[in-house]
């Protein structure tokens, strides 16, 4: 998260966030570092919309954050889709890349070992993540996570408690209430939210001859518990849009950084010699 919001900003139930008037944000210590030595010439400037004011044209970021928040989106005749990762797994990426230049995607799956979702879940099967990593497209099946309890009165029950990225909870509730109803998946006795302050519940109670193992298999099969997500990391370098392996997001982005230490050492060897020349 770069920013640390007070009031509504919407939930994992699709519910809207509060007008701009009702919340409050504040910049979180990973935004102060995207924003680092701005002051110092370390980025290009340019006209913004209106010609009135100057905006930044990328920000002097000392983090990798086109990888660690992800991006989506589509633009005039090509689209991207970029997986969030793990913040510490990436930066230890970028170390072990600047220890050495030669590194292979296989090396450095060792350090950044997968799309890491705010959300959780499970990611199902590799093989799709690999090749993401060496060819910059790939696939990743998700998974929800769902675990089985047994109730006072003996009644066996499913619990999901964390959900794939980006999955609306409760649609999945409806989605799953409608599978019952079209008895595309028998075994069900009730489907009801149970998620509070301390996380997420949904839990579906079972009828007493159901077997919990394949109402789980079931619901991977018919609803969005199960659902996969098509990488395309398609970024802009230098102006160009290029599809960009692990490796290559990593190494363009230690050459930014190079270039963004060398202007701010530029800029205060100019700020020096200013007041030893005054």
């Amino acid at each position: 998260m770069l920013v640390d919001g007070q009031g509504n900003f919407g939930s994992v139930d699709g519910d809207m966030p509060a007008a701009m008037r009702y919340t409050e944000v504040r910049l979180r210590k990973l935004a102060e570092a995207m924003l680092e030595d701005i002051d110092k010439e370390t980025v290009d400037f340019s006209l913004n919309f209106d010609d009135t004011l100057q905006e930044p044209t990328v920000l002097p970021a000392r983090v990798p954050n086109l990888l660690i928040n992800g991006a989506s989106g589509i633009a005039v005749g090509m689209a991207t889709n970029i997986m969030p990762h793990n913040l510490s797994e990436v930066v230890d990426g970028c170390i072990a890349y600047i220890d050495n230049r030669d590194i292979t995607i296989e090396e450095l799956i060792k350090h950044v070992k997968a799309p890491d979702f705010p959300t959780g879940g499970i990611i199902y099967g590799f093989d799709g993540v690999k090749q993401g990593f060496e060819t910059g497209r790939g696939r990743v099946v998700v998974r929800g996570k769902i675990t089985s309890e047994t109730t006072k009165a003996g009644r066996e029950r499913l619990v999901i408690y964390e959900l794939p990225y980006q999955i609306n909870k409760a649609v999945l509730h409806q989605k799953i209430a409608q599978l019952v109803n079209d008895k595309i998946i028998e075994g069900i006795t009730d489907v009801r939210d149970e998620s509070d302050r301390e996380g997420m519940r949904l839990v579906i109670d079972l009828k007493r001859e159901a077997i919990p193992n394949v109402i789980i298999n079931q619901l991977y099969k018919y609803s969005e518990l199960q659902t996969s997500y098509g990488i395309n990391n398609v970024a802009l370098s230098k102006g160009r849009p290029k599809v960009f392996n692990l490796k290559e997001m990593i190494s363009e982005f230690v050459e930014f950084r190079h270039e963004v230490v060398v202007r701010r050492t530029n800029y205060e060897l100019r700020e020096a010699e200013k007041k030893h020349t005054s």
